[in-house]
């Protein structure tokens, strides 16, 4: 049995202005499966779910952003200074605003989609060079070695990186985005606005999953979604999950 990342599902007053700037924002494309639901994808020959991109998944809800931090945000990668000055400016253009969330004298920009979505514009680093425009998906977290012991057992993602302050993650084909933890004093406050959203392997069971998820510290919660294909989790830290049925 396993698990595997496949997107990160975003909450938006207009999922299909925030959909439309994601896909600009990443060179990618959009679609819908239904009213409310916009996603956002590689082109070309990706066939969803691969491990070489962790699409971004926008669903209606009424309730706006507060002006919390969120949690879990997307850092971009750049190949060089001048992709990501172009970048951040490209991205300003299509109504993305720097924002201040305490970062200091830092070599990467801080921005906000939209909706006031946070989101990171990396320097160059070498690491991230073939993980798509995506280098990783980041999640703050009061203990990464924690973290990393849950979703090391919980996904099929093998772990790179653990200390104190950092822990990281990333598909065991060695394609797509990182998954990293980083530590923070900031624990949660307010609905997650952001959550990873994770698929069984064809032949799985949904439920046998959950139950393992549980065996390893994660708990059920009801966020109001009534009768629907998913469950709805958290890790041992509070970070909401959905656990999708199988395809």
């Amino acid at each position: 049995m396993a698990l595997r990342p496949v997107q990160v599902n975003f909450k938006a007053l207009d999922d299909s202005a925030v959909g439309r700037f994601w896909a600009e924002a990443l060179g990618w494309g959009v679609s819908s499966e239904a009213p409310g639901v916009t996603d956002v994808a590689p082109g070309g020959d990706f066939v969803w779910p691969d491990a070489t991109a962790v699409r971004v998944d926008v669903v209606t809800v009424p309730e706006a952003k507060t002006a919390t931090k969120n949690r879990l945000h997307i850092d971009l990668a750049s190949t060089s200074a001048a992709h990501q000055e172009e970048l951040v400016a490209r991205l300003e253009a299509l109504g993305a605003t720097p924002v201040d969330v305490g970062q200091g004298e830092v070599p990467w920009t801080v921005l906000a989609d939209p909706e006031g979505n946070e989101f990171c514009v990396l320097e160059p680093r070498e690491i991230y060079r073939g993980t798509g425009p995506i280098a990783a998906i980041v999640v703050d977290c009061a203990d990464p070695r924690s973290m990393a012991r849950f979703w090391g057992e919980a996904i099929d993602w093998t772990v790179h990186e653990v200390t104190d302050e950092h822990a990281s993650l990333r598909s065991a084909q060695g394609v797509g985005p990182y998954l990293e933890f980083l530590r923070s004093t900031d624990g949660r406050t307010v609905p997650d606005r952001l959550r990873l959203d994770l698929l069984p392997y064809s032949g799985d069971d949904q439920e046998a999953e959950a139950a393992r998820l549980r065996a390893l510290g994660a708990t059920d919660i009801d966020p109001g979604q009534g009768d629907v294909p998913w469950r709805c989790m958290a890790d041992p830290d509070g970070h909401e999950f959905r656990v999708l049925g199988t395809r």
